[in-house]
Formats: structure tokens, sequence, C-alpha cells
């Protein structure tokens, strides 16, 4: 299904409209009772065809601030409908790597494309499907939240119908005429993720989406993130919260100093730096000897003694092992939980040096 917005010929008055591509519609205006026939027009599917079914394609990205290589031939794909997560410490290149995807600065090299269309030979078709949430925010302060959003719907060609709904969709219900000057930083960032679902995007790129904003709105936008992706978006995001990343990403792609050092799925870079899993025991007693039998056993890389927890890095297959030598040296096991090596050990261990 489809939306339209038409407009009578007799008195101007716009009217939204659902149908699926092809279909005859009979159309009968609210306001003058004007009848008339719509046709929902047929997409053109050759502008929305991807190489390899990768709505981003970044191949050899450079750009350089005098001498200072701030991006230095960066290369990285992103499938359709995956989410796929940006990373890098401070400085990295992260935001000169977005913004060059949007074409809003001039890069040194590369080729970027976007829905399979080149962002330098046709700008402005290959961002028209692209919802775009910047690290920094901006609005009109004297303007209305609701105010703002048909603003931004005017200039993304949107139905206005469509602002109030996703303003209410992401909690500030009571604040849709208010003006955005008295909002606070996590009020805009709610506001600001709102302009970027208008139109209901196939790719969205989010730049720092939880910043600012508290627990229950980074829930809020990790489950609408979730959303997009089950709707068949691409959702691009750069975030400094790894914990959120993790929860969401189904790549990853890490940059530091400018070069892409990994890109795979977490996964796969686990087993690439050969990340050992953590297993957790909550013990009644813990003993040298329960410490020293589980020590000496083979897979088991390092244990470490939290008052009563035992927290012991291993080869997956050395688990059962641990947990009947612990028994055996007589230790009465209250609890056990394994730890899969997270996206923060996996970051670090790009990113360090």
């Amino acid at each position: 299904m489809t939306s339209k917005t038409v407009k009578c010929p007799k008195c101007k008055n716009e009217t939204t409209i659902t149908g699926k591509p092809g279909e005859k519609t009979q159309i009968i205006c609210p306001k003058c009772n004007s009848k008339g026939v719509f046709t929902f027009p047929i997409e053109n599917t050759e502008s929305k065809t991807t190489t390899d079914s990768f709505t981003i394609e970044v191949n050899n990205l450079t750009k350089k601030y005098n001498n200072f290589k701030a991006v230095d031939n960066v290369s990285f794909n992103v499938k359709s409908g995956e989410i796929f997560g940006f990373l890098g410490p401070n400085g990295a290149g992260k935001t000169t790597a977005i913004k060059a995807i949007l074409g809003l600065i001039q890069t040194d090299t590369g080729q970027i494309k976007i829905n399979g269309i080149d962002i330098k030979e046709d700008e402005k078709q290959a961002k028209k499907h692209v919802g775009y949430l910047p690290e920094k925010v901006a609005f009109y302060n004297n303007l209305t939240a609701l105010q703002n959003m048909h603003f931004y719907a005017e200039m993304k060609n949107v139905p206005k119908t469509e602002c109030k709904p996703l303003i209410i969709e992401m909690g500030l219900e009571d604040a849709v005429n208010k003006k955005v000057g008295k909002f606070s930083k996590g009020m805009q960032q709610r506001l600001g993720m709102a302009q970027a679902l208008l139109g209901n995007p196939p790719i969205l790129i989010l730049d720092e989406p939880s910043g600012g904003l508290d627990p229950r709105g980074v829930a809020l936008i990790r489950d609408k993130i979730r959303e997009m992706k089950n709707k068949g978006s691409s959702v691009f995001v750069s975030s400094h919260i790894l914990a959120e990343v993790q929860a969401v990403c189904d790549s990853v792609g890490i940059i530091n100093k400018g070069v892409l050092v990994a890109e795979d799925t977490l996964e796969n870079l686990r087993d690439r730096l050969n990340l050992k899993p953590k297993l957790v025991m909550e013990l009644e007693k813990v003993s040298d000897e329960i410490i020293n039998s589980v020590k000496k056993l083979e897979g088991v890389e390092k244990v470490d003694v939290l008052g009563v927890m035992l927290h012991v890095i291993c080869n997956p297959r050395a688990k059962s092992k641990i947990i009947l030598a612990a028994e055996k040296a007589g230790g009465n096991i209250l609890n056990i939980q394994t730890m899969e090596p997270s996206l923060e050990e996996v970051f670090m261990k790009f990113t360090e040096g």
C-alpha cells in the first residue's frame, strides 16, 4: 500500500488516499463533494534496484583537511533491510563519513551510491528516500513542534498528516503545540527522530540517536529502529553507546584514525579476535582448592575471584569441566551464568594502540 496527497481541481482542498500501484480509486472531495478518479502510479523499480542488495555503498572514500586525513580510503556496504552500526573513538572520522554519504561535504576520492545512485551524479534523487538524524539536531526555536514538523514535511514533500502522529509516537504528546525553544535536549532529540521518520524512509541514517536521552528515550529509539527494520528499511547507526548498538545491529563497521579496521557481524569479529566467553559462578564459599582446580583445567585462560563470584574466561567446551571441578573441590554452586564477549571488548581490541 502507498499513500498519496491529491488536490481537488475545483476547491484545491488536499486529501490523503491510500492504494496499490496501478489501482484506480474514486475520490469524493470532503469539502465540495466533487467526484474524480485517481490512478496510483506504478513505481519505477529501476531506481530502487541496488547492487547486490546494498542500499549504501562506500568505495575508497578519502577526505583531507589540509594535510590531515579525516577519512582514509574507507570502503563498506550496508545491505538492504539490515541495521549497520558505525563505531569509532572521538575524532575517528565517523561524522565526516556520514556527511560524505549525504553529500554535505566534498570528498577528495571515492564513490558513494545510495540505492544504486551515485551521490555525485544525482544527489537529489539519491537522497530522496533517506531519513537523517544529525548528531546536533536543529529546529526553529520560535516555532512549535508541529510547526517545525510541517516545515520539514513540506521540504520532503510528505503529507502533513504524518506529523502529529509521529510527534506522539516519540512521546511528545504533551508538547505538540509547545515552542521548541522551551524543549530539553532529550525532547529535541525525540523530535529529531520524528523528523527523520517523515515519509517512512527506506534508508535511515542516525548519528548518535541516543544523545541526551533518558533510559525511556533510549528504549523508545531502540524499538523504533527495530520497527523500521521490520518494515524493510536499512538503518545506519553511529553511536558511542556500544550496548545499544550491540542490542540492535546486524553488523558493524569500526573506524579508527580515519581507517576502517573491521567490518562484519559481531559474532564473526569475536571469532577473528579469538575472544572467549566468561563463565560466572556464584558459590556459597570460595576456597583455594576450588580456584586451583579450575585454573589447572585445559581451556581455562583466566580466573578472577570477586567475593563469592568466580569469573572464568574459557573455551566454550571447557564449561562443563569447570562446573564439575568446582563441585568436586567442595564448591556449592548457587548460580551459573555465561557471558559472551561484548561489543565493547571487540571495539577495544580493534581500536587499541
